[in-house]
């Protein structure tokens, strides 16, 4: 199967916003291939439209890719308390979805974990490709493959956890868009040295109290973060985050919010180094991967991080400390890189990262991902 000329359905737990992560760039890379993309949205439950409202627009800055928002006509919480029930009118709502599509979809490709969009809801003529991109967190997530044809994953542990299942399972790593694939810049080392951070500040897996150490430590460095770090409300589940954002900004660091990714991979360029600082035991990924470290490789400059499994034996890709368990090597390991950065940013290794990351772009991916389906209609 060649992915040209074709209506793929992307589902994604991801509404499409400012910053993008695989799906958002699997959608634009499949639409700049020459197929009709649907970007399908997760169902918004707090928003204006009437139930059972779908809205399909036409993207202003990516040709051939349409944005689906919707809204369910039934309440959402039936999906913990009612599952059959939910998964009823669901696929009603699916049918309905697929109406307004303007052609057959031929390929739906999921990033669904949630199961809220079963395979068997999309009938038997599209190609069904399941692409689980952390950590399954409930039966649910494993149950979510059920009638795909291809999963594929970002980690080999993640891929283990579908063992059951007799389709074929393929690794294929993040890959980077084509915003970081810009020359970078070799001026003049800043007067102090600026660590980078990106993604979502207010996950509650962030290793906040270890994050706060190193910053702590570190007065004469200059710490920038790039990511949703606003609040719209101070209930008591927010508190933790409230405080740790508060204690961010005291400790004087610089928080510029969401950004596309045009401006965050220019932003990035300035840095000197990037750190990665998740509690491994609470991560979404637990330690696995992540799709920022794709980013931050086609900088070039060195990686500060947490245990990450699928770099542990590439030290000239990713500096991690040892211990799966809990940070606390990672402040003293943080102090030690930074304090020589000449040679952790040697003109060799930046060129080492910069090569794995042009050899994953998405376009690359994407012919991975072709191959693979090619391979699996030959044994069949």
């Amino acid at each position: 199967m060649r992915f040209e000329n074709k209506t793929i359905l992307i589902i994604s737990p991801q509404a499409w916003g400012q910053m993008f992560i695989s799906k958002h760039h699997y959608a634009i890379t499949l639409a700049n291939m020459g197929n009709r993309v649907y970007f399908l949205n997760p169902p918004e439950q707090h928003s204006k439209k009437r139930p059972g409202q779908i809205d399909i627009s036409r993207s202003s800055t990516h040709h051939n890719l349409l944005l689906i928002e919707h809204a369910l006509n039934f309440p959402f919480i039936l999906k913990f308390h009612a599952k059959k029930l939910f998964h009823l009118l669901m696929r009603f709502h699916v049918k309905n979805i697929l109406d307004k599509i303007e052609s057959p979809v031929d390929i739906v490709w999921s990033f669904d974990q949630g199961n809220l969009f079963p395979f068997r809801f999309f009938g038997e003529k599209p190609f069904k490709i399941f692409q689980p991109v952390d950590e399954p967190a409930d039966k649910e997530a494993i149950k979510a493959a059920e009638g795909a044809q291809l999963i594929i994953s970002v980690t080999r542990e993640i891929l283990s956890k579908y063992k059951d299942f007799s389709q074929p399972r393929h690794l294929v790593n993040h890959g980077i868009g084509e915003d970081f694939l810009l020359p970078v810049a070799t001026g003049a080392r800043q007067k102090n040295i600026h660590v980078g951070l990106s993604g979502n500040l207010l996950r509650e897996d962030i290793d906040r109290e270890i994050l706060l150490k190193i910053i702590a430590q570190n007065p004469d460095i200059v710490f920038e973060c790039w990511g949703t770090y606003a609040i719209a409300d101070s209930t008591s589940k927010n508190k933790a985050a409230l405080l740790f954002i508060h204690k961010l900004q005291q400790l004087g660091v610089l928080l510029h919010g969401p950004t596309g990714s045009q401006q965050l991979a220019c932003e990035l360029r300035r840095m000197d180094a990037f750190l990665i600082c998740y509690d491994v035991q609470k991560d979404q990924s637990k330690g696995t991967n992540y799709h920022k470290i794709m980013e931050f490789l086609s900088i070039g400059k060195v990686i500060i991080a947490n245990n990450v499994s699928s770099y542990y034996d590439k030290p000239e890709l990713v500096q991690m400390i040892k211990s799966r368990a809990n940070n606390d090597a990672l402040p003293r390991f943080f102090k030690k890189i930074t304090q020589n950065l000449d040679y952790y940013n040697s003109p060799g290794l930046q060129e080492q990262r910069r090569k794995f990351a042009v050899a994953n772009t998405y376009v690359n991916q994407v012919g991975r991902i072709q191959e693979i389906i090619g391979e699996v209609y030959a044994m069949a």
